[in-house]
């Protein structure tokens, strides 16, 4: 006879994890961390001063979260002693309410060249947002980068920039500034706009179709998130694919 056990209450890795989540984010600062981070990616540093404690008051409350597997950290590609704290968005699944909604005219996507990560990224806003969007970088190159053309095409996107464009001559002042690249958002000077960071890695480094197949998926994955909390002036709302 099999005595394997088949309760249906019995306790499972996912009750587990989600009672460790739960446990982490039973604490005002560090809820209001993770708010912070479900839309952008920051600094200890910038951290620390939007939640208003000491940093090393914040190293604590990093690391519980960290221990239960709600963030990570990364280290900037531009600058490697700077890191960037991460919200890890599956271990959140089902527990957290949307965070408040941000009005833009336009959602501009940024990096150094404008030729892979922003046009990527406003290529797939475009298919889950009506909001308009578009790309620019701070040294825009000459061309977009062909692998990520390519990588565009396998995922059925469409790139709507066919040569890059400089933030100087796209930016205006009611569009929300979304960088994808750690060097711009360390460079970019003062500016009034609204202002999120990711910090995706540059796939141009690696230079393989997989890295640029990668770099797709997080970014599909970001600007998932993002969509259903920007709403520009006309009250446009973020359409769906059918």
């Amino acid at each position: 006879m099999n005595s394997e056990r088949t309760d249906p209450w019995e306790p499972d890795s996912d009750l587990d994890r989600r009672a460790r989540v739960l446990g982490a984010l039973g604490d005002p600062v560090r809820l209001a961390v993770v708010d912070l981070l479900r839309v952008r990616d920051l600094s200890p540093d910038a951290l620390a001063a939007a939640v208003e404690i000491p940093g090393n008051l914040l190293a604590h409350h990093l690391n519980v979260l960290q221990s239960a597997g709600v963030i990570q950290r990364t280290h900037s590609q531009h600058d490697r002693r700077r890191t960037y704290v991460q919200v890890v968005e599956e271990s959140l699944s089902g527990l957290l309410d949307a965070p408040t909604s941000i009005t833009a005219a336009r959602v501009v996507f940024v990096c150094t060249h404008n030729s892979a990560r922003s046009v990527l990224a406003e290529a797939l806003w475009r298919t889950v947002s009506d909001v308009p969007s578009a790309s620019a970088g701070s040294h825009p190159a000459e061309r977009v980068n062909p692998r990520a053309v390519t990588a565009a095409r396998r995922a059925k996107l469409e790139i709507a920039r066919k040569s890059p464009e400089s933030i100087d001559d796209v930016l205006r002042s009611d569009d929300l500034i979304v960088s994808v690249c750690d060097a711009v958002n360390e460079e970019l000077g003062p500016v009034s706009n609204p202002r999120i960071h990711w910090s995706v890695p540059d796939p141009s480094l690696v230079d393989t179709d997989q890295a640029f197949t990668d770099a797709v998926s997080d970014l599909r994955d970001r600007v998932t998130h993002l969509a259903p909390r920007i709403h520009n002036h006309t009250n446009q709302r973020p359409r769906r694919n059918p």
